[in-house]
This record gives structure tokens, C-alpha cells and sequence, in this order.
């Protein structure tokens, strides 16, 4: 089954990028592939801050734990595709680093969440309870 799948996206990503070099000129397809590499690279070197950001907007409530896992996997999948030389990668690894940006700015924008266990909701030391009376009759219509 990932043969059937990746051989259309070879086949596809090769098409992309002879008619891009095609159009751009050798020179210029190298120094796209260059110069994405080292932004690949670099992402890379960086992912550990990435993900530290990442785990702070956890911890003050701006980020859940799914935004977060989807955002550093977004992260580190979109430096992964500008490394490996292709236009179809390049194009999904902005993509994905979009989607990253998205949901760090999404999680921005969103009013802290409060944790609800923590606050009070009344005295503590109320007891609730329910009374029931025994002696009444059971049959209240006879």
C-alpha cells in the first residue's frame, strides 16, 4: 500500500520540479535547493526552543496538549520536507510550518483557560445530603 502511494509522489514531485527548473534555470533550482536546505537545517537546530515555546504555552493554559503535539509534529514534519530537495516538499514543508504558526497564534489569541478544580465552587466544610423521611406513608392517593 505505500508503494501505490509513493510512487505517484515521486512521480508528481519530479514533474514539479523539472518544469519549475525548467522555467527558473539551472542556477536558480540549485540555489532554491541550497538555500532550503539550510532553512531545513536550521529549523532543526532550533526545534529544541521551538518546543520549550511550546511547552510554556502548556503550562500558562494557552496551548492544550493535542495543539501542542500537532504543532511541534507540524514543526519538525515541515523542517523534514525543506531538507529534502523537491518543489512538492518544499511546498508541504511551508505548509506545514504554516499550520505550525497557526496554531501558535490561534492559542495566542485565545483567553487562558482556568483550572476549574482549582477554584472553589462553595464552603468546604457543606456536606450535601439527601433526607429521607420513613415514617411517612408510602401510599400517599389511599
Amino acid at each position: 500500500m505505500p508503494i501505490l502511494v509513493t510512487i505517484p509522489f515521486l512521480l508528481l514531485e519530479l514533474y514539479l520540479s523539472l518544469s519549475v527548473g525548467e522555467k527558473i534555470g539551472f542556477l536558480w533550482s540549485a540555489i532554491w535547493i541550497v538555500v532550503t536546505f539550510i532553512i531545513g537545517l536550521q529549523l532543526l537546530r532550533v526545534s529544541p526552543f521551538a518546543i520549550m515555546g511550546n511547552l510554556d504555552a502548556v503550562k500558562r493554559g494557552k496551548l492544550s496538549l493535542k495543539g501542542f503535539h500537532s504543532a511541534s509534529t507540524a514543526y519538525f514534519i515541515g523542517a523534514v520536507l525543506l531538507i529534502i530537495p523537491g518543489v512538492l516538499t518544499d511546498i508541504l514543508g511551508v505548509f506545514a510550518l504554516l499550520y505550525t504558526l497557526y496554531l501558535q497564534f490561534v492559542a495566542k489569541i485565545t483567553p487562558e483557560q482556568t483550572n476549574y478544580k482549582s477554584e472553589k465552587q462553595g464552603e468546604d466544610n457543606v456536606i450535601d445530603v439527601e433526607i429521607i423521611d420513613e415514617h411517612t406513608d408510602r401510599n400517599p392517593h389511599a
